[in-house]
């Protein structure tokens, strides 16, 4: 793929030629991933499995791939809800093997969070270290002395104590508020902890290892690059259940090779102070509360319904990576906005009647 910079999202009135072309329905064919073996139809023809299909192809989904056990056990894409807009602004076209590329949002974040884990791996990133030892002082709009004591890890745990135009509001650590202005800095450390672009280190340390040809960051279109983070994630949902299998394996690719240490993914999804939901730059199924993104405090687990070690990657309009391990399953569903009040819940119910 080419750098972020070369190629801008596909102009709105383009998006329906290119997806009724690649994106008709049904399964998509010869879809091979690294370590799954073939794309299938799904697992079985039961009303609990149409009632789940129906449930996210009438709900502006565009690809829904389930793995288990490392058996690709569900594979279908769907032409996106026609006239919307909005979702268009999240569009770069169709894959060789006919996944609409997408901006897949704040999934983004979980990415991030990987690759600043190999980068601790590599010596590169202390999480511990302040972010002004990276990128310099004035990188914020707090006083020096406030800004010096906000740790790398406080910007991977969204509590970093800032407001969204940088000012200081609390101590680091202490609060969890869902900031993607911050967030967008942890792209900035990677790059001045790497020496290298984002794309390089992306490319070199996770997609190519994990088998991702889809995979790349796109400047984002003016609509979108306004909310403080100008470079979206375009993948397609074969490249992320590749991302979520490497993740499930414990850090290591389909030929074995190891890609992240498992003392690394043990950090990334250790709970964390501020939001027992929240680890670094993933949600976690295991809290005894959660803090939800637009900052409402509820109590049990993020999704009541899925399994309680349960991790995720969220990303707006309802895009998901849903790794549990005590099933060995990896799921991934990308698209338009569902509208539905709690997805995740509704979802979730109807996924475990359909596999049982």
């Amino acid at each position: 793929m080419k750098p972020a910079s070369l190629l801008p999202a596909v102009p709105a009135l383009m998006m329906a030629a290119l997806v009724v072309a690649a994106c008709a329905g049904g399964s998509v064919p010869e879809a091979r991933a690294a370590g799954i073996d073939a794309a299938q139809t799904p697992a079985a023809d039961t009303p609990e499995m149409d009632a789940l299909i129906n449930y996210l192809r009438s709900h502006g989904t565009t690809g829904f791939i389930v793995v288990q056990n490392g058996e690709l056990l569900i594979n279908r894409t769907w032409r996106p809800p026609a006239g919307d807009a909005m979702f268009a602004n999240f569009v770069y076209g169709v894959s060789a093997n006919g996944y609409l590329l997408e901006d897949v949002a704040s999934q983004q974040k979980s990415f991030i969070a990987v690759l600043a884990a190999i980068a601790v791996d590599r010596g590169l990133l202390d999480v511990e270290r302040s972010v002004t030892s990276y990128l310099g002082a004035g990188w914020s709009q707090a006083t020096p002395d406030q800004e010096a004591e906000i740790r790398v890890i406080d910007v991977l745990t969204m509590s970093s104590g800032l407001d969204e135009q940088f000012r200081y509001s609390a101590a680091p650590g202490a609060t969890f508020f869902y900031n993607t202005p911050v967030y967008a800095v942890s792209k900035r450390i990677l790059t001045a902890a790497s020496g290298q672009t984002l794309e390089a280190i992306t490319t070199e340390w996770l997609t190519t290892p994990v088998g991702m040809s889809d995979t790349a960051w796109r400047r984002r279109p003016a609509a979108l690059a306004s909310v403080g983070n100008d470079t979206g994630l375009v993948t397609t949902p074969l490249d992320v259940a590749r991302f979520g299998l490497m993740i499930m394996d414990g850090g290591v690719n389909h030929a074995g090779e190891r890609v992240v240490s498992r003392e690394q993914l043990q950090a990334m999804f250790a709970p964390s102070q501020a939001n027992p939901s929240y680890g670094r730059l993933w949600w976690l199924n295991s809290g005894a509360y959660s803090v939800r993104a637009a900052g409402a405090r509820r109590d049990g687990p993020l999704v009541p319904a899925a399994p309680t070690d349960m991790v995720g990657a969220y990303g707006a309009f309802d895009r998901r990576l849903y790794i549990v391990p005590s099933r060995n399953l990896v799921i991934v569903r990308t698209g338009a906005a569902t509208n539905e009040h709690d997805f995740d819940q509704r979802f979730w119910l109807l996924l475990n009647d359909a596999l049982g």
